[in-house]
């Protein structure tokens, strides 16, 4: 069970945190859990079809096992966020532990890419897994990163909806400024790799561009 739009509530909660922008005629999609071989090579190609950038949240395993396809991301020139060496659970990890392995993605990511490292003024990008995060983890976190959570959830990693209705949902609640997650995973891939295409085309039609963070 999911949300699709993420309501007021969880906004208002996690006040500090992005959620959406404001520019009325762009989307931000951002892909998680990533690199992984041919799925994120597919999204690539799709997205330079469409001349469409965006931002991967990369998991630090699959960075160090995957590094020629993260390479291409860079290459072609999208941003980068951290969403854990391991994919960890916030929620159900000890703080310390969960620090631990956010730094150890932050230190794959800069080696691999130098634009990773923190210029003037700017923070560095994170996305918690699972969208899960304690206050006492992000509190540590926020002074150096931008957390970045989501206005509209594709729900392409589950097994209870069809790439039909993943496309659709998707749509119906993209607006401009939307945050929208997909996931570069070999359990989201058959959904991903049916809306994606078609949910750029939609929008590239009705004049949106689509950027990174």
């Amino acid at each position: 069970m999911f949300l699709y739009k993420t309501n007021f509530l969880m906004r208002a909660f996690y006040s500090d945190f992005v959620w959406r922008k404001s520019e009325k005629n762009t989307i931000y999609l951002t892909f998680d859990d990533g690199p992984i071989p041919e799925i994120t090579e597919f999204v690539l190609e799709t997205l330079q079809r469409f001349d469409a950038k965006a931002t991967f949240f990369c998991i630090g395993d699959n960075i160090q096992k995957n590094d020629w396809v993260f390479d291409k991301i860079i290459e072609q020139k999208h941003s980068v966020g951290n969403h854990t060496f391991n994919h960890l659970k916030g929620w159900e990890t000890d703080d310390d532990l969960y620090l631990e392995n956010t730094q150890k993605c932050q230190l794959v990511l800069e080696k691999q890419d130098t634009r990773v490292k923190k210029q003037e003024a700017q923070k560095l990008l994170f996305r918690p897994p699972y969208g899960r995060i304690k206050k006492s983890q992000a509190k540590v976190l926020l002074p150096d990163y931008q957390i970045v959570m989501w206005d509209v959830l594709s729900g392409d990693f589950s097994m209870d909806i069809s790439p039909e209705k993943c496309l659709r949902k998707t749509i119906q609640y993209t607006e401009g400024g939307s945050i929208v997650v997909f996931h570069d995973s070999i359990k989201a891939s058959k959904n991903m790799m049916f809306a994606l295409p078609k949910f750029l085309e939609h929008f590239a039609e009705k004049g949106y561009q689509f950027k990174g963070l």
